[in-house]
């Protein structure tokens, strides 16, 4: 059953598409300043490029993190959205408040604090707007007809996105006990709150696209969220071995981290069991692509690249290196960035009432995407590991170690452009009309 107000859905789809390419655009350009370091000095130096390269990662996240929300609540809770009027105030909020930030940027307006460089009036208009998203979303689920264990799931999932970004606005001026909670903020997102948002719409897409019943998705889920909160809370103690805080944090970060890759691990397996036992076959094959894409890609680069440099034998080596950041764009594109793509190519073809003939392009873009970024990741790991023998092991320099890792600094900025095509055909998609006949 199809609810109107899913539709308002459409336009956060659009903005997170938009921001999307405009986080490749820096992203391109950071990976060219690796090799060319005065490319675009000094309008556009490397901080500010890396700086909205990342933020802007965030941002289109959360619109599309709100977007899928809002598509998929009425159906689980089995009414309209509370208030689409709401949902569009805050869509714009969000939208001119991230403008203001990406180009107050580009003029040095920012707070200087890594990942959280919003100047506090932002910061404010953030909290706002996520507030208003939260009391629309608790409103319609109060307001429904029934309550379903994956709505439930996803608010609180956002409730602890809105409760963790308050410390945010706490910055103390000793550094150890800044970056302490500062991880409150970047760790217990990424690897706490937003799994529960993700194993979410992992468990929605799997109901909608296998028909399998929803006591055994509920089940599964329920396992994906408890492995989550078990291991990603305390093992936030992984970015606490170096910065100064008591010792013991070694051993309990060391264990946590080392199981955090098991939610991920059980997404693969409910998402293979699943599919496995769908009662049927589901038309929109892009749509079925992404959601098992999203189960395998965030267990390689959440899991799998994260437990290879989570350990503190390893990690005295490696953190700060090129292999956390081939890791955090494995993670991130894995874990976050496809689930969104996957709700999207369930989503837009109903709110706009196709029929999904023509996906050759959609399914393009998924492969292009895909195996540019592997190649990303692996050509940051080699530099991580070349970074990580010459600088920490041999102690050479960190510049002339640098000169080292260049051709692996050129593959990655060449699978940086091959990723930039496979979303622009992935985006040509998505505003190409008449994918399908339109239902009557």
């Amino acid at each position: 059953m199809q609810y109107q107000s899913q539709r308002i859905a459409y336009p956060y789809f659009v903005a997170a598409m938009l921001l999307f390419a405009a986080q490749v655009l820096f992203g391109l350009i950071a990976g060219a300043q690796y090799l060319w370091p005065d490319f675009l000095f000094p309008a556009i130096p490397f901080n500010i490029a890396r700086m909205i390269h990342i933020n802007l990662l965030v941002v289109w996240l959360i619109f599309g993190f709100m977007g899928s929300a809002y598509y998929l609540l009425p159906e689980e809770v089995e009414g309209e959205i509370y208030s689409t009027k709401l949902a569009l105030v805050h869509f714009w909020l969000f939208l001119v408040g991230g403008a203001t930030a990406v180009v107050g940027y580009l003029f040095r307006w920012h707070d200087g604090r890594e990942f959280l460089e919003q100047p506090f009036i932002i910061k404010v208009a953030i909290v706002i707007v996520v507030l208003m998203f939260i009391y629309n979303m608790l409103m319609t689920m109060v307001k429904g007809k029934k309550r379903s264990s994956i709505s439930i799931v996803l608010f609180v999932g956002f409730a602890g996105l809105a409760v963790f970004y308050l410390f945010a606005f706490y910055k103390p001026a000793n550094l150890t006990v800044d970056k302490y909670y500062w991880w409150w903020v970047v760790h217990l997102w990424v690897e706490g709150v937003w799994e529960l948002i993700m194993a979410s719409f992992l468990a929605f897409l799997l109901l909608k696209l296998t028909g399998v019943d929803r006591e055994v998705a509920e089940k599964w889920l329920y396992v994906i969220i408890g492995l989550a909160l078990f291991s990603g809370l305390v093992g936030t103690g992984h970015h606490y071995y170096w910065i100064g805080t008591p010792a013991f944090w070694k051993a309990w970060g060391g264990f946590f981290s080392a199981i955090e890759p098991l939610p991920f691990v059980a997404m693969v397996a409910f998402s293979f069991k699943m599919v496995s036992k769908r009662t049927r076959v589901h038309p929109n094959r892009a749509a079925v692509l992404w959601t098992v894409g999203a189960a395998i890609l965030s267990f390689l680069g959440a899991g799998v690249w994260g437990f290879l440099h989570t350990l503190p034998q390893v990690n005295y080596y490696t953190h700060g290196t090129q292999i956390t950041a081939s890791h955090g764009h494995f993670a991130f594109f894995g874990a976050y960035a496809v689930i969104v793509l996957a709700m999207i190519s369930y989503a837009v073809p109903n709110i706009k009432k196709t029929v999904v003939t023509h996906q050759k392009a959609e399914i393009l873009a998924f492969w292009i995407m895909v195996v540019s970024m592997v190649f990303i990741a692996l050509s940051l790991t080699g530099a991580g590991i070349v970074q990580s023998y010459l600088q920490r092991v041999l102690g050479m320099p960190f510049m002339e170690t640098q000169s080292h890792m260049a051709l692996f600094y050129g593959l990655r900025f060449f699978f940086g452009i091959t990723f930039a095509a496979g979303l622009a055909i992935y985006i040509y998609d998505f505003f190409t009309p008449g994918k399908g006949k339109v239902e009557e």
